[in-house]
């Protein structure tokens, strides 16, 4: 049974992490661009077949937003990632590594819109504890739409141990809390960054608060005190995404 897969980073994803196991990549057959050029490339490598398609037929394939690039794989069972795996993801990041930390979220529909949230703001792996809290799940990869394969997820049983290892890489970790002196506009979220999002309701865990670095809010205009949790994860990481960018751009 084969599944597809879309998307430039996503696909990009794939190709590097499990490319045996796709069967062919299609590309839209007016793109000619870097990014597009730079995964029929990598296929090549793979001797992975490459198929040209037109908009309209990549359209048919999904109704997803799909950048042109669609790669048909065989479903395999996702890698499974653990704590040992963080300096080895971090080793590999050529830039300043970007976290997303979710502390005790529980509805997988609310992990898989966090998880590709943070596939669409280019998070390096977003990390979440063991227990009371749910893992990656059949309804988690639907609602994530590919992201929990191109995401690494590493569940870990000592939050704020984790955390410290982050701080030891020069990993700033932001807590949210409504009780934030500063908003998500005012702070500075560049450079090495862990974002923590706390659970659905309750928030960050007191220890997990301890552990942050520094607190940021989303500034709320309206009645509602709060939003939900993968609402919030992809407002502030998408902050972040605006203020690294501005910080790259020459002067």
């Amino acid at each position: 049974m084969s599944e597809i897969v879309y998307g430039l980073h996503a696909v990009e994803v794939l190709l590097k992490r499990n490319s045996e196991a796709v069967e062919v990549l299609y590309v839209q057959s007016n793109r000619h661009d870097q990014r597009a050029h730079k995964l029929v490339k990598l296929a090549q490598s793979k001797d992975i077949p490459i198929s040209q398609k037109s908009r309209e037929e990549l359209d048919e394939m999904t109704d997803q937003r799909h950048q042109g690039v669609i790669a048909l794989s065989r479903q395999s069972k996702q890698k499974q990632f653990h704590e040992k795996h963080i300096p080895e993801i971090l080793d590999a990041i050529d830039e300043p590594p970007f976290v997303l930390i979710l502390d005790g979220v529980t509805d997988p529909h609310n992990l898989g819109a966090c998880l590709r949230s943070a596939d669409a703001a280019g998070v390096h792996m977003v990390i979440a504890p063991k227990d009371n809290a749910v893992g990656i799940t059949d309804v988690v990869r639907k609602v994530a739409c590919g992201a929990a394969e191109s995401v690494p997820f590493v569940p870990v049983t000592n939050l704020a141990r984790t955390m410290k290892q982050l701080q030891e890489r020069n990993v700033w970790i932001a807590g949210t809390a409504g009780e934030a002196e500063q908003d998500i506009y005012q702070a500075n979220l560049t450079g090495g960054l862990a974002i923590v999002m706390g659970a659905e309701g309750d928030g960050m865990r007191r220890l997990t608060r301890e552990n942050c670095d520094f607190l940021i809010k989303i500034p709320m205009a309206g009645e509602v005190s709060s939003l939900n949790v993968s609402v919030a994860t992809g407002v502030t990481l998408f902050e972040a995404v605006r203020q690294r960018t501005n910080s790259l751009k020459p002067a």
